[in-house]
């Protein structure tokens, strides 16, 4: 969970929850922010947007299908963004997708597990996040609106 984060990363939080929002129905989807955990095999960590695929109850505390995690880059957070939390976002049965969004340009990277239950290498996006096990394809262009601008 990151507090005291730039405009840029708040602005694109904000935006990758709205385009989720339109895309994606509630229920039994929910979006969610840094502030709802999701359990790994070793920890819980609280992912900048995550989408969980069931509704549970109002009472938990981390998801209960997690089925894309989206890390916004912060120079702070590269290494551990990059190391740690992929390792352990992906001991996390059912989870479709993981997204990595850069902050200074428009470049996302896209983990994601095949029918096979296996990780395909990362794909480095430019033009249009394809989240296929969610069904749902973004704009970079869209998500990134006056935000690599602002410096």
């Amino acid at each position: 969970m990151m507090v005291r984060v730039s405009r840029n990363h708040a602005l694109l939080a904000a935006r990758m929850v709205a385009i989720l929002s339109r895309s994606l129905s509630f229920p039994p989807y929910t979006i969610s922010t840094a502030d709802f955990g999701v359990t790994t095999a070793t920890s819980v960590r609280y992912p900048d947007v995550m989408v969980d695929g069931a509704m549970g109850n109002g009472t938990d505390l981390t998801a209960v299908q997690p089925l894309l995690i989206v890390e916004i880059l912060s120079p702070s957070t590269m290494p551990i963004d990059f190391g740690p939390k992929l390792e352990e976002y992906k001991t996390i049965s059912g989870l479709k997708h993981y997204v990595i969004l850069a902050q200074g340009e428009i470049q996302a990277w896209v983990w994601s597990r095949d029918d096979k239950d296996e990780w395909a290498e990362p794909e480095l996006e430019s033009n249009t996040l394809k989240l296929g096990g969610i069904a749902v394809a973004i704009d970079l262009k869209e998500l990134y609106a006056g935000v690599v601008s602002r410096k």
